[in-house]
């Protein structure tokens, strides 16, 4: 949301909102002269506007109720996402299960140090700009797509990079991946004249999609451009090297090498993204020499894989990993830590999410020597019977070796349990999409009042 806002101010729009606390974002906007109101209220909302809501917001919303006492116009934030799109000359969006934020971020942040003067939306801050969106009224527009609610079939690209598709959502997506497919087939349909789809084909969900439309037309002379690592596809990632501080891998398209990329970014999947972002310029006819060096400056989005700081020896980290892929993802890219204790602790997000991927949870800690699961973040939701981190905890400690311990309360309190337990040389890996954010931060403090850490 913030995002979007940010965008219609250096377009020129007259922006207002409201929130239900303050944050970086609120004041960032706020700098740039949207008024915020913090709390919701019924008095916020101007006579003559369009009201633009997240799926967050609910109908009983006063805002949302004093909007249709006013017939005003009441958009979701994607219709103007779409609206937004619908108006720059070339699109590329980032869509799939994971990577959307790093892809889309990335692919903003090369332009923008090359100074091609990108315009983007995308889910994150951007390290060094510090920012996640910009309008720069050039050619290309850059954002990462959602597929969580559905209303991606709403835009229309000229390049889509399409990472992975995994079962997630299934609150919404009652059929799981049949049904996350049935939507980006609609999604794909809708591509501009001659675009190109960018397919992640060493994904089994993608290649799913990419059989469904070989058999079938995808619409406006649009056609699949594949990439994969050291397979038999149009671009392929070669002769990886993980080193401990870069990633090296040779860039072949249509067989021809092209060039040899440096990454900071760590893990397999991180060559994937990179890939992708790679082969998505390529395709959109950048001259990639004034990019390719800037790849290697790309420290990550904010929460991927985000260093916090460093206490006695110990440095933690901050992911926004909610799914056991995306788990498993993170905690492979700790495998550089040579000799070092790694500690993950998980917030589960979602009572529904915990129970449709159960099993998919119990194999996605194996990289670490120690987990600590906090109490479910509900995100809204209703607890449902047996689905809790204490019962996650017993039978991770059942199926796995790996150290399992339920650390319950606020992710303060569980700060406070976990700082004595450290020593020297740990690793902290805060995984979630909710409160678990604020574990460095909580750490950090406990370090300058001075707690004693187990030695």
């Amino acid at each position: 949301m913030s995002g979007l806002a940010k965008y219609l101010l250096q377009k020129g729009f007259e922006v207002s909102g409201s929130d239900i606390n303050d944050s970086k974002y609120v004041q960032k906007v706020k700098k740039l002269g949207a008024k915020v109101y913090i709390g919701h209220s019924a008095d916020n909302v101007p006579e003559d506007c369009t009201i633009i809501a997240s799926t967050a917001i609910k109908d009983n919303n006063p805002e949302i109720i004093r909007a249709k006492e006013l017939g005003l116009k009441i958009w979701h934030r994607s219709d103007l996402l779409a609206e937004i799109s619908e108006n720059e000359d070339f699109f590329i969006g980032y869509s799939g299960t994971h990577g959307k934020t790093t892809t889309s971020g990335l692919c903003s942040y090369v332009m923008e140090k090359a100074n091609l003067k990108p315009s983007y939306i995308v889910g994150g801050t951007i390290p060094e700009i510090e920012t996640n969106a910009n309008c720069a009224n050039d050619r290309i527009f850059i954002a990462e797509l959602d597929e969580s609610d559905g209303t991606i079939v709403k835009y229309s690209a000229n390049i889509v990079v399409v990472n992975n598709l995994e079962p997630d959502h299934l609150d919404f997506y009652k059929n799981g991946l049949d049904s996350i497919l049935e939507t980006f087939e609609k999604f794909l349909s809708n591509i501009r004249e001659n675009g190109i789809i960018l397919a992640n084909t060493d994904n089994d969900g993608v290649k799913r999609l990419v059989k469904y439309f070989s058999e079938h037309e995808i619409g406006h002379n649009a056609k699949f451009v594949t990439y994969s690592i050291g397979g038999n596809t149009d671009y392929c990632a070669k002769n990886i090297n993980y080193g401990e501080e870069f990633t090296t891998f040779d860039i072949f398209y249509q067989n021809e090498f092209q060039t040899t990329l440096k990454i900071w970014l760590k893990g397999v999947h991180n060559v994937y993204n990179s890939l992708a972002v790679w082969a998505g310029l390529h395709q959109a006819g950048i001259e990639m020499a004034k990019v390719n060096e800037h790849f290697a400056t790309f420290t990550g989005m904010g929460r991927r894989f985000e260093k916090i700081g460093e206490i006695n020896g110990i440095t933690i980290y901050d992911d926004y990993a909610h799914h056991p892929t995306e788990i498993k993802a993170t905690l492979s890219s700790s495998k550089s830590f040579k000799n070092r204790n790694v500690i993950a602790v998980f917030q589960p997000h979602r009572y529904t999410r915990l129970q449709n991927l159960w099993n998919e949870f119990m194999t996605a800690f194996s990289d670490v020597d120690r987990v600590i699961v906090t109490d479910v973040y509900a995100a809204s939701e209703d607890p449902i019977d047996g689905v809790d981190a204490k019962s996650f905890v017993n039978e991770l400690k059942e199926k796995t070796d790996i150290v399992c311990e339920h650390y319950s309360g606020s992710i303060a309190q569980v700060a406070q349990k976990l700082f004595p337990t450290l020593k020297s040389g740990d690793i902290v890996i805060g995984l979630g999409a909710g409160t678990i954010t604020n574990l460095g931060k909580e750490l950090l403090n406990l370090n300058k009042e001075q707690i004693t850490i187990g030695k």
